[in-house]
């Protein structure tokens, strides 16, 4: 972790709630990534192709050259970030 973070922000208390926002954004993603894909009979799950190539490219695509809906689409999953963040500022006056 950066040093150049203040204390405040590298608290064990702030990164557990920041973790609790990335789960549920992982759970969400995860939920979501599940409902598009077939269950086969060994209970492992097949991208469809299309989703396949479509995650590949934007992976493979630096932020700035995304399109702006997907760069939206990233701004939307940061702000879930920012109450966590606003909070912990707020109570130590910065």
């Amino acid at each position: 972790m950066s040093d150049d973070l203040p204390a405040v922000l590298r608290a064990a208390q702030v990164i557990e709630q920041l973790a609790a926002v990335e789960h549920e954004r992982w759970s969400h993603w995860q939920r979501y990534l599940h409902s598009q894909c077939t269950p086969a009979d060994d209970g492992s799950l097949i991208i469809p192709a299309a989703l396949v190539a479509r995650w590949t490219e934007q992976m493979s695509t630096a932020y700035a050259d995304l399109t702006e809906a997907e760069k939206e689409s990233d701004r939307e999953q940061v702000r879930k970030y920012l109450p966590v963040i606003d909070s912990v500022l707020r109570s130590t006056g910065r």
